[in-house]
């Protein structure tokens, strides 16, 4: 029989914890007991059909704990009189946690707010919306709430993380919890103290006013001509801050960027140039140097759907960006070598030449074969060499 038995209406409470709304109701005043719960009964032809099996039910509704049953009376042409279950009930949020075994939960959550209510009231509203984050947090809680207050006396301190100093915290709870202070701290500081193009937790620092650890740039001098450091011959592995990256200007007409670290290394001399050791999709620090506005820039990637995409944004920042070994005559030379990419982009990649653009969609498309990649260290020494020989 498909009538509403006592498990069904645990499984309906228990959905009611599920979406926070039991401890979201302490949070936010409305009220939610007591509660309604569905109840599914037999009809009046199945009351007779199956009295026995009806009492039963009835029987088993009853003893369950903490649930009020409201009756109705019906007559049985042989039994008379009798009741039946018509509304089932949980009173008192109480009554619920001890059903669902959460008393310690709702007292832990009590705690909680109570704790917010005297410090920090505006986040009762979040208390309300996110009550089962809220106890996954309870022991940092009172912490979190100290840097939120301390935020708000020192609105945009311009110092490190590590430098917070509050008693009992440490930089790396700041850390680990970016994502829900950041929530908390936009709640309750001034639009002043929040910088809105900053956003998501790689960008907690700057949103709310942190120093952050700077940007760094690996490149090598790849002529011997051009050298950096006094008394070298160019090739120095060097690593700048992007700051002072954008002030080096050291004067070359042409910068290679790579994305692999022994193709980085091994690149071979070129005259007037430098290769820049790429960082996947984080280009964002290049158009603060000026001087790379005057140079030709060739970008060497994989020749795969993720190496054209990363071309593609490289071009959002610097427009002017060539391809390097990444057209089809190499992909072609290397057959023996093609490998498999995991996860392709099927995205639009808007800013591809034509030529760039028919690879592309033909490993888009597996037009090839399924998922092909081919890695930029698989190619041959000799064939850069004689790339670069063209180029130059």
């Amino acid at each position: 029989m498909n009538w509403t038995c006592a498990a069904d209406l645990r499984a309906q409470l228990q959905k009611q914890w599920d979406r926070g709304t039991m401890l979201g109701s302490l949070a936010s005043g409305e009220p939610l007991f007591p509660m309604r719960l569905i109840l599914k009964c037999p009809s009046s032809a199945e009351v007779t059909e199956h009295f026995d099996a009806v009492r039963g039910w009835i029987a088993a509704l009853r003893e369950m704990p903490y649930c009020r049953l409201e009756m109705r009376e019906f007559r049985h042409r042989v039994f008379g009189n009798n009741a039946i279950p018509e509304q089932a009930w949980i009173d008192t949020l109480d009554d619920a946690a001890v059903l669902l075994g959460k008393r310690n939960d709702v007292k832990c959550f009590t705690a909680l707010l109570d704790a917010t209510r005297v410090t920090q009231p505006e986040l009762l509203a979040w208390l309300a919306r996110r009550p089962l984050r809220a106890l996954e947090l309870a022991d940092a809680w009172p912490r979190l709430l100290a840097i939120v207050g301390w935020l708000q006396a020192h609105p945009r301190p311009g110092i490190y993380l590590r430098q917070v100093d509050i008693a009992g915290v440490h930089s790396k709870l700041i850390e680990q919890h970016r994502g829900t202070l950041a929530e908390l701290l936009d709640i309750v500081l001034p639009a002043a103290a929040v910088d809105p193009a900053c956003s998501g937790i790689q960008q907690f620092a700057g949103r709310y006013g942190f120093l952050d650890k700077p940007m760094r740039i690996r490149f090598r001098m790849l002529d011997p001509e051009r050298a950096l450091l006094p008394g070298g011959h160019g090739g120095e592995d060097i690593t700048l801050d992007a700051t002072s990256f954008a002030r080096l200007d050291p004067g070359v007409s042409r910068v290679f960027i790579t994305e692999n670290e022994i193709n980085f290394l091994a690149f071979p001399q070129v005259a007037d140039s430098l290769i820049l050791f790429g960082a996947g999709y984080g280009f964002d620090m290049l158009p603060a140097a000026p001087w790379l506005a005057r140079c030709r820039i060739h970008y060497w990637g994989d020749i795969d759907t993720h190496g054209f995409a990363i071309l593609d944004q490289l071009r959002s920042r610097l427009a002017h960006v060539e391809s390097f070994l990444m057209d089809r005559g190499t992909l072609m030379a290397f057959e023996a070598l093609w490998g498999e990419e995991e996860s392709p982009t099927k995205r639009e990649l808007p800013r591809l030449s034509a030529d760039e653009q028919s690879v592309f969609d033909d490993l888009r498309d597996n037009r090839i074969r399924k998922n092909l990649r081919l890695e930029q260290e698989r190619i041959g020494y000799g064939w850069v060499e004689g790339a670069l020989g063209v180029l130059v």
